[in-house]
């Protein structure tokens, strides 16, 4: 007797040259359903439909075509076993040898805009992963495909070996059949949860990704690293358009996921811009124009700039595109870009230009690996108020010094602990980041500022354990400091601060970054 396959695909890719070969070079009957049948048929190849090898029509819509007890007792039967051969005899079910299956497009569904709830139903497929479930748990006995990729590897498999397929390639392709399953159940269960607005960090915590693309390395040349979408549509980083230049490594897009962050603090009325480096800010400022605020942050660190990454608030004009590409950049990301800009950048064609029209969506949530499980927190979104700040010091901040703590505060959020920010005239001066102690910080963004520093603002992004911190502020002339708040010794550095004539302004919101 002929084995017996099943195919039943919504995606066609390759599936007539793989029927084809499995009909005419290895003697395989082949079993399949509705639109797929139609296909082989269309295509000239002997198939018969599911409905007329069970003996039960498709029904309710074509909702239930292949869930029959001969369909998966084929699947499931196991064939060393003498009680599973009475039963398929007994019931004339034929032992599947292959079974090529995938899925209703449902992530591609929902990714349409305005896709009703019931539209996205019709596409939950439940048929399919039954006997992609089914058949990948009995890979003992036959083989599972899941993606049109893998036929090639099959039918190769089958030459090499007179017919044969290894249990070890079996074995992969359930793996593979498993991993489809669960980012499929994965999709579905995300839509819902979006649909229901459920917010709460839930019992069961489930990551899922699409690989894009392979990336040349991971944060050293010997770390190997993918880059993966999630979510049922392409969002974020998957959704920018590259404009020009190299191919994204893997501490680029970490770093514009950095810069990404710290940009959308800023509305787009009031041209911005930050460059960073490893994650932190080497410079960010405000400008009258865009241009302006780019040329503010280079300077406030242009040896650290030198191959680092920037972010703008609004679309690259041709002024910014020409400060842009007066020195070398690794990335820019900016919401779009003006016509007589992009043929000014092309003087840089290395240089990444990323256009991400939404900078300001992304996850809700942070997630960290951690030696036998994942670390998840929501983001830290909480804005920065002044009408919530108090005032802690005799002497009182003038307005322009307190719109200078805003800008302050929204740049030490994105600066790893233990974060220090030194500014004046919106733009950063000094920047101390990672310290294990807060007076390292502040004794480095204040080296960086010198003598800039005279009537600048400190922010720190926790409160000072000791009045240290404030009395060397005080000494390279910084004239407000604005800071969380919270220690057993605030009374301390709030003395030290009235002693020294200088504003103190606790905001009640800590922002550690580790």
């Amino acid at each position: 007797m002929k084995r017996l396959a099943l195919l039943s695909v919504s995606d066609k890719t390759g599936i007539v040259d793989l029927a084809k070969a499995l009909v005419t070079e290895f003697e395989f009957e082949i079993i399949s359903s509705g639109g797929t049948a139609k296909t082989l048929q269309e295509a000239g190849i002997a198939v018969t439909k599911v409905s007329d090898y069970t003996g039960s029509p498709e029904i309710l819509g074509g909702r239930v075509k292949t869930l029959h007890p001969r369909i998966h007792g084929g699947i499931l039967g196991r064939r060393d076993l003498d009680e599973d051969k009475q039963d398929m005899e007994a019931n004339q079910i034929r032992p599947l040898d292959l079974v090529v299956v995938n899925l209703y497009p449902f992530s591609q569904t929902i990714a349409q805009p305005n896709v009703s709830v019931a539209e996205a139903i019709e596409k939950i497929d439940i048929g399919g992963p039954a006997m992609l479930r089914a058949a990948a748990k009995n890979f003992n006995y036959l083989t599972v495909l899941c993606d049109p990729s893998q036929y090639e590897a099959y039918l190769q498999q089958l030459k090499d070996s007179q017919g044969e397929v290894s249990l070890e390639f079996r074995q992969q392709m359930a793996g593979k059949a498993f991993a489809h399953t669960y980012a499929y159940d994965r999709a579905i269960s995300t839509y819902f949860a979006d649909l229901n607005s459920i917010t709460e960090l839930p019992q069961t915590y489930t990551v899922s990704g699409d690989r894009l693309q392979t990336l040349r390395y991971g944060e050293n040349p010997h770390q190997s690293a993918a880059w993966y979408q999630t979510g049922n549509k392409a969002t974020g980083w998957t959704a920018a358009q590259k404009l020009q230049g190299k191919e994204l490594s893997y501490n680029n897009l970490v770093d514009l996921e950095a810069a990404r962050r710290i940009i959308i603090e800023f509305p787009s009325e009031e041209p911005a811009a930050a460059v960073l480096k490893h994650t932190n800010p080497c410079g960010v400022a405000i400008g009258s124009s865009l241009a302006e605020a780019y040329e503010q942050a280079f300077n406030a660190d242009s040896v650290s700039a030198f191959g680092g990454i920037v972010a703008l608030n609004k679309p690259i004009d041709s002024a910014t595109a020409t400060a842009l590409t007066k020195t070398f950049l690794e990335c820019v990301v900016a919401p779009s870009c003006e016509e007589e800009a992009q043929k000014i950048l092309q003087a840089k064609s290395k240089l990444r230009i990323l256009l991400l029209s939404d900078l300001v969506t992304g996850s809700k949530q942070t997630i960290k690996a951690i030696a036998g499980g994942l670390l998840v927190q929501d983001r830290d979104d909480a804005e920065d108020s002044i009408d919530n700040w108090q005032i802690v010091t005799e002497k009182q901040p003038t307005p322009a010094q307190m719109a200078e703590m805003l800008f302050a505060q929204k740049v030490v959020k994105h600066v790893k602990s233990n974060a220090i920010v030194v500014t004046k005239n919106r733009t950063t001066l000094g920047i101390g980041a990672g310290q294990m102690n807060r007076v390292g910080s502040v004794k480095i963004a204040l080296e960086q500022a010198g003598e800039q520093a005279q009537g600048g603002v400190l922010a720190s992004d926790a409160f000072f354990p000791f009045d240290d911190s404030v009395r060397t502020a005080a000494a390279a002339g910084i004239a407000a400091i604005v800071q969380p708040g919270g220690s057993i010794r605030d009374k301390d550095s709030i003395a030290a601060a009235n002693e020294l004539g200088m504003v103190m302004v606790l905001t009640g919101i800590r922002h550690f970054l580790h």
